[in-house]
């Protein structure tokens, strides 16, 4: 003799098959999310990393220029050095928020598509 299972039964062994589903399917998302922003910041950190390379080297170059102008080679690194405190003065004060915000907004987009 057979014995069929309960209505309960079947409907907590669907339950049970769903709750396992549903968490699979949240770790894959989860996984892609975290894939998407990790890319994301590795491929604009490559990015940034080269241009701050750029940006070494054509200083450099700068500083040795006006030092040769001023015939006293620090006077050139004195005065790019000055050019950045002040260019990081007013990005401090001034257009801090501008950055922060946008920023931030790029971090949410890529972490909810």
């Amino acid at each position: 003799m057979e014995i069929k299972p309960s209505i309960f039964e079947t409907l907590f062994e669907k339950a049970e098959t769903f709750g396992k589903t549903t968490y699979e399917i949240s770790k894959l998302k989860a996984l892609e999310t975290t894939t998407v922003v990790a890319t994301s910041v590795v491929a604009r950190i490559s990015v940034i990393l080269m241009i701050s390379m750029f940006l070494l080297v054509f200083n450099i170059g700068v500083a040795l220029f006006l030092g040769e102008l001023l015939e006293k080679v620090y006077y050139g690194f004195f005065i790019v050095a000055i050019f950045y405190l002040i260019a990081g003065l007013i990005l401090h004060f001034f257009l801090h928020k501008w950055i922060e915000k946008p920023l931030s907004n790029l971090i949410i987009t890529q972490a909810l598509k």
